[in-house]
């Protein structure tokens, strides 16, 4: 509410352009269009002048609601921004996460298929991507490869991780680990290079994959100590011990502080001579490289 008092021999100029308000004066009442002028002339008394909309129809007061809460958020939120997700993004590989739509669910929970966590069920369904595949499982190459060759191994079931395996699975881990194994025979560079078959302990993306990768090390996406330390410790869980863990104890278990290990020293994995600084690491790596 706006109120004017009188100044002597005072003229006042109020110019009103909302939405269709009304101004009542005493016992006058004024309709004012949008984007019409109105001109008060206070010579003797004060003006009280009221703002009211004419009653909006069932949809625009739904549009007007909407219009109030898209506000309050806004306000709450300040700036003007909107409230970002824990993670908006794009699939990733191994290491590699950026950014979120909805926070992560348990391993065993249902997962949104377009949340970064699930690429891996996008890319083993890409012909582009896939280097094998028979009625059991399928082989891609790893978006950001670690090594010189790195392959995932992916089964065509549903198995959301290691803690999901159960006793019926031993026979499809055992034809995992036999690709792996074909795919290294088929490798030009075999006779040279050293390879690795396991599973990390607690992997980024969802659906179980065993890793095929050289031990070279040789490449640009390796970048970090956990891309590092994840391929080199214990947190890589060779293939065969996955397998024999699943025949006897019908499960398969993670050991307690795993993720502990992504934070150990840089040290190489042939020498066991540790390492300041990935790029010194990388550095050292190429004495060790075949011929």
């Amino acid at each position: 509410m706006w109120t004017m008092w009188p100044w002597a021999k005072a003229i006042r100029l109020l110019v009103l352009t909302s939405y269709k308000p009304h101004v009542a004066h005493l016992y006058n009442q004024v309709a004012i269009k949008p984007g019409q002028r109105l001109y008060m002339v206070n010579q003797l008394y004060p003006y009280t002048v009221r703002f009211t909309e004419e009653t909006l129809t069932a949809r625009s007061a739904a549009e007007g609601s909407n219009a109030s809460k898209r506000s309050h958020r806004m306000s709450s939120e300040g700036n003007g921004e909107k409230i970002k997700s824990p993670a908006n993004t794009t699939p990733s590989s191994d290491g590699s996460p950026p950014a979120k739509k909805t926070p992560p669910p348990g391993p065993d929970k249902a997962e949104s298929a377009g949340h970064w966590s699930q690429g891996l069920k996008v890319s083993m369904q890409d012909p582009k991507m896939q280097v094998y595949k028979d009625d059991r499982v399928v082989v891609i190459k790893d978006k950001y490869p670690k090594a010189r060759y790195h392959w995932l191994v992916l089964p065509w079931d549903s198995i959301s991780s290691l803690k999901a395996l159960r006793p019926e699975h031993v026979e499809l881990l055992k034809h995992m680990q036999r690709v792996g194994d074909q795919m290294v025979r088929e490798c030009r560079d075999a006779h040279k290079l050293h390879f690795r078959m396991g599973y990390h302990a607690i992997p980024s993306m969802s659906h179980v994959h065993l890793h095929v990768i050289s031990q070279d090390f040789d490449s640009p996406c390796l970048k970090n100590k956990k891309h590092w330390n994840s391929f080199t410790t214990d947190y890589f869980v060779e293939s065969q011990d996955v397998v024999a863990m699943l025949e006897h104890d019908g499960r398969v278990t993670v050991k307690e502080g795993a993720s502990e290990l992504l934070k150990l020293p840089l040290r190489c994995h042939a020498c066991r001579k540790e390492q300041p600084t990935i790029p010194k690491l990388k550095e050292h790596l190429k004495t060790h490289l075949p011929a």
